[in-house]
Parts: structure tokens; C-alpha cells; sequence
């Protein structure tokens, strides 16, 4: 039996790493995205009692927690070429590249939270249950989503490899949301209830934007060649839209013009102008069996 296992390790090496230890593993990469989640919305996770005289320490023993962890697992993801099928050793220049990139990282969490603060008070402002900005941190997928995909994207469009696009999956396996690193998203994005919304890598999202639950910003078929990062393949939603349940929205030349709604479960593969409302024809019911009804 272990012999006809190792046979298929040679039958199949491209589905092999056999130094398992020089890449990041998917239990740091969730630890790191807790502890990044914890700086961000101090207080409300991992039982923090937090105050003016605490803040300071837990701020710097996290962050350094962070700083330590996050330049391992950078430096461990770029000895990992995309597309090949074996890793190289990390190298001090890669141990550099990576302090530099985890220290960016938390010099941009200011930043960071400033655009989340936007999103928390679209979900606030933008769901008629929400009581409060506690409510929405603690339990809405949609701000769990998008406040790993704030962080996944600032690595991503800083040629950070593998690592973001592992965060975005262990938040997609926890909230039902697929949002790709890549994806470019504007301040106020709220995403109501969001059990599975996709948003594709090159998606051009505007600024309070709203998106309902099965909305797929996705991609026309096209060939892996012409997959080449730099060429849209994932619709534009300009500022103030409103995506209601189930629509689907596909192509790179698709753009959904400012202020525009489009209704649930409509299928959209060309642009539409400001201000536009989509909407299906309401379909005919067939009822078959069953008593009338008095």
C-alpha cells in the first residue's frame, strides 16, 4: 500500500510538496487574519477588556505578534512561484522583502479602519434590523467579509503571493462570501445577509454599493491565456448601486451605471446607463395537483 502511494508520487508530482514545513499553513493564515481582525475592531473578539490605560499594550503586543508572524508566512508564500510546481528556499532577500511588506501592512491599519468605519455604518444605516455598530461587527458575514478583504487586497495589489488569496478562502468557508482578493471595492460596500455573493478578481465596485444574497460579479468565458492579470474580465458597479438577490452580472465590458438597481435574479452580460432600474417581467405560476383553493 505505501508503495503504490509513493508510485503515485511520482506518477502525479504536480499535486506533491514534500517540504510541507516552508509553506504557510491554513491554521497561521486564519490565526493571522484573528489577530489582524482584533487590532481593527479592538474590544469585541477574543475576550480583549480593553481601556485608555490597556489599549497601548495590547496594541503593541499584537502588533508585534503580527509583525513576527506575518513576515514568516510572507516570506514562506514567496518562495512559492505561481504556476510552478516546485518552491524555492527562502533567502535572505525574501526574509527582507517580507519584514518590509508585513511592516507596511500595520502602518496601513489607520487607514484600514477608516474605510471599515464606512462599511459598519452602510450596514447600520442600510439594514432596518441592525440596532447597533455592535451588532453588525459581531455577527453580519458581510462585515466579517469585507474586513479580511480590506487586508487580503492592500497585500494582493502589493504583490504579496498566496497569502491573500488564503485569507479570502478561510473567510469565504466561514461566511459563504467568495471575494477575491483582487476585487476593487469602494467605501460604504454593504452586503446583506451574503450567503453566496461572488466577486471576481478584476471587479470594480464604486462607493456605497449594496449587494444582496447569490449576487455574482463574474466573468464571461474566457481562456486561461487571456486570464493574464491587467485585463478586465469582471463587471464595473459604478457609486450608489443596488444589486438585489440572485442577479448575476458577468463581463469586463459590463458596467452598471451610477444609481442604478438591478432586481433579483435578473441576467446581465451588457452595460446599462445611470440611473437604470432592471427588473424581470413577472413570471407565470403553474399550479399542478392540489384542492382549489376556497
Amino acid at each position: 500500500m505505501v508503495e503504490e502511494i509513493l508510485e503515485s508520487y511520482r506518477d502525479f508530482g504536480n499535486i506533491n510538496h514534500l517540504d510541507g514545513s516552508n509553506l504557510p499553513t491554513r491554521v497561521e493564515v486564519a490565526d493571522l487574519a484573528d489577530d489582524l481582525i482584533s487590532v481593527i475592531f479592538p474590544g469585541y473578539f477574543r475576550g480583549d477588556q480593553l481601556d485608555e490605560l490597556t489599549s497601548r499594550y495590547f496594541v503593541g503586543e499584537r502588533c508585534a505578534r503580527i509583525l513576527r508572524v506575518l513576515e514568516r508566512i510572507i516570506a514562506r508564500a514567496m518562495a512559492v512561484e505561481c504556476g510552478a510546481q516546485e518552491s524555492r528556499r527562502v533567502t535572505a532577500e525574501a526574509e527582507e522583502e517580507a519584514h518590509r511588506q508585513a511592516f507596511d501592512l500595520l502602518q496601513s491599519i489607520p487607514e484600514i479602519r477608516e474605510i471599515l468605519h464606512t462599511d459598519v455604518q452602510a450596514a447600520v444605516s442600510g439594514d432596518p434590523a441592525a440596532c447597533s455598530s455592535a451588532e453588525v461587527i459581531m455577527s453580519y458575514p458581510g462585515i466579517a467579509a469585507i474586513a479580511v478583504h480590506r487586508i487580503a487586497h492592500h497585500l494582493f495589489v502589493r504583490d504579496v503571493p498566496l497569502v491573500p488569496r488564503m485569507m479570502s478562502e478561510i473567510v469565504h468557508s466561514r461566511t459563504g462570501i467568495d471575494i477575491h482578493p483582487g476585487a476593487t471595492i469602494g467605501r460604504s460596500f454593504f452586503i446583506d445577509h451574503g450567503t453566496g455573493v461572488v466577486i471576481g478578481e478584476t471587479s470594480r465596485i464604486g462607493d456605497r454599493v449594496k449587494l444582496y444574497q447569490g449576487v455574482t460579479l463574474g466573468a464571461l468565458s474566457v481562456s486561461k491565456e487571456l486570464g493574464t492579470r491587467g485585463r478586465q474580465r469582471h463587471p464595473t458597479i459604478e457609486d450608489d448601486v443596488t444589486v438585489y438577490a440572485g442577479a448575476t452580472i458577468l463581463g469586463g465590458e459590463t458596467v452598471i451605471g451610477r444609481g442604478s438597481t438591478i432586481g433579483g435574479n435578473v441576467w446581465l452580460t451588457r452595460s446599462v446607463p445611470p440611473g437604470t432600474t432592471v427588473i424581470l417581467d413577472s413570471p407565470s405560476l403553474r399550479y399542478v395537483g392540489g384542492e382549489r383553493a376556497e
